[in-house]
């Protein structure tokens, strides 16, 4: 009796630990794929009296979660935002704060990170064409 009563508590404690054990293995959460160089792009557009404009652009085919991050050349953080776009595209306004900036722009996907960095020189000149008549 006592080798039963034995057996019944081990089929009961392996009937219990089997389910925890596989709903612990259960991740809903998509796998990160590998992110490459070619699905990102970004390209210098123009600029107005105020900023300068770049278009990001990120192929996502597996509309991962993704982020975009913008940095100056101190480190600081101009703009962050998170995305899951399969075919995520973006027009970034920088303030012209200076005649010399050098923006860093970076996508992040789980520990994988692409960065594109850019020099920005901006002159500006004023030239008034002026016409005295005699009266």
């Amino acid at each position: 009796m006592k080798t039963v009563y034995c057996a019944v508590i081990a089929l009961l404690v392996s009937l219990v630990a089997v389910p925890n054990s596989s709903k612990a293995n259960t991740n809903k959460e998509k796998e990160t794929t590998t992110v490459s160089e070619k699905q990102v792009t970004i390209q210098y557009t123009g600029y107005n009296e105020n900023s300068v404009v770049f278009r990001v652009s990120f192929d996502n085919p597996t509309a991962q979660k993704f982020s975009l991050i913008i940095k100056n050349e101190a480190g600081d953080i101009l703009y962050q935002g998170q995305y899951n776009e399969a075919n995520f595209t973006k027009a970034v306004h920088l303030l012209k704060e200076a005649d010399e900036m050098n923006p860093t722009f970076v996508i992040r996907v789980g520990n994988q990170r692409i960065e594109r960095s850019f020099k920005v020189n901006s002159t500006s000149s004023s030239s008034e064409d002026v016409v005295v008549t005699k009266l």
